[in-house]
């Protein structure tokens, strides 16, 4: 910004005069045709002040104090222009008669901000957002104020202070002090940059500190059942009967592919008739709120009439998604399987063995997952060996004559 524009100048109010028959001295801002005014705290006899200088007249002792009060004014004023110029993106006269009165903006805090948009997430569960999604911001801002504290040694800090090397140290703290794998680390930062961005969108922070900051998310071997394990746990006869009833419902969720959550809030209400006269699972992903629609095979029909009328208002009597996944480890060593066994795995096994490994498109599958993109899909999708055995075999069939060739 030019700072021929910008003016700093002094004058009196003539036509007021205090008790002591003198007049204040105001300061007035002037900057690109914007203006600010206000009291130097300083007062002088009318006819002592030089309008066209802006100053005291004479060579008292008196006259020499009030000026060199006035020149500091200017010094200290323009200091803070310089200031304001060189940190700020916009400079107003507002604002540096703020600075010099001591009123400037108190500065946003990153801690502060991180708090009050976790509050507005909680207003929100039950709404539009799940409990999962305050717990992931909870703990994310719970990682950032240790990391503070632990690097910085104070309580939060100004998101103007928010640079590319805070990033990079964050992470650092993550994968050390805070033992995270390196996918958890990533999803802490990626919950740090919704914040930043926050903060970007509402004028707290010009620049971008994650504008060369790549966050890296490790691609994850995702488990799944095969169909031989499947078949092992289908048909295993358990002793109790909450291990028959967990065996159940995850088995009803490696053939329909819903995640825990939409399994426990299904009722009767969420089967439905569809347009081929089959029944359909018609109901929406908690997590995303998309429609999601699976036509019922026969193994869910009959794990459905199975509990009928025996989960009250539910469809299925499902228990807490700790008490399923501690009893799934007991089903997974029950029956050999060697796998880490929870709930998630079925959602993985519909994907896989279920589906796509029969030969069901990739954008059938997407659909009945409630994905809104198809690579999503793809992270839980794997081709598996009978798969390939099998798509080879169909391929030599249609090769014919040309694998008859014997010339090779």
């Amino acid at each position: 910004m030019s700072t021929s524009t910008f003016k700093i100048l002094f004058y009196v109010r003539k036509n007021y005069l205090n008790k002591n028959g003198k007049v204040g001295i105001m300061v007035r801002i002037t900057l690109s045709g914007e203006m600010s005014q206000f009291s130097s705290k300083l007062d002088i006899e009318p006819d002592l002040w030089d309008v066209k200088s802006g100053k005291v007249k004479g060579q008292s002792v008196n006259a020499k104090n009030l000026n060199r009060l006035l020149d500091d004014i200017r010094t200290s004023i323009n200091n803070h222009y310089y200031e304001i110029e060189r940190r700020d993106s916009l400079v107003t006269p507002e604002k540096i008669r703020n600075a010099f009165l001591g009123f400037e903006t108190r500065k946003q805090m990153l801690l502060e901000l991180f708090k009050k948009h976790n509050e507005d997430v909680a207003k929100l569960v039950g709404i539009s957002k799940a409990s999962a999604t305050l717990q992931k911001y909870n703990r994310a801002c719970c990682h950032v104020e240790k990391f503070i504290k632990y690097k910085y040694r104070i309580a939060d800090i100004a998101l103007k202070e928010i640079n590319h090397m805070f990033i990079t140290d964050f992470e650092s703290y993550l994968r050390t002090v805070g033992k995270c794998n390196e996918n958890t680390a990533a999803k802490f930062i990626q919950s740090l940059r919704r914040i930043i961005i926050i903060a970007k969108n509402n004028g707290f922070i010009i620049g971008d500190p994650f504008s060369n900051y790549v966050i890296r998310l490790k691609r994850v071997d995702r488990g799944y059942l095969t169909e031989q394990e499947l078949e092992k746990i289908m048909t295993k006869d358990f002793a109790s009967q909450r291990l028959i009833n967990v065996r159940d419902i995850f088995i009803f969720s490696c053939f329909t592919g819903l995640a825990y959550i939409d399994v426990k809030n299904l009722t009767t209400n969420h089967i439905q008739t569809g347009f081929d006269g089959g029944l359909w699972i018609m109901t929406k992903r908690q997590k995303t709120d998309t429609q999601v629609t699976v036509p019922l095979l026969k193994i869910p029909l009959q794990i459905i009439d199975k509990y009928k009328g025996l989960a009250g208002n539910s469809l299925l009597p499902v228990l807490s998604n700790q008490k399923t996944n501690s009893y799934l480890k007991e089903i997974g060593d029950l029956c050999g399987i060697n796998k880490n066994l929870t709930f998630h795995l079925a959602r993985h096994t519909f994907a896989t063995t279920t589906t796509l490994a029969k030969g069901v498109p990739i954008e059938t599958v997407s659909k009945m997952l409630g994905h809104t993109n198809i690579k999503t899909t793809q992270i839980y999708a794997r081709i598996t060996d009978n798969k390939i055995s099998n798509d080879m075999k169909d391929l030599s069939s249609k090769l014919g004559e040309l694998e008859g060739i014997t010339n090779f």
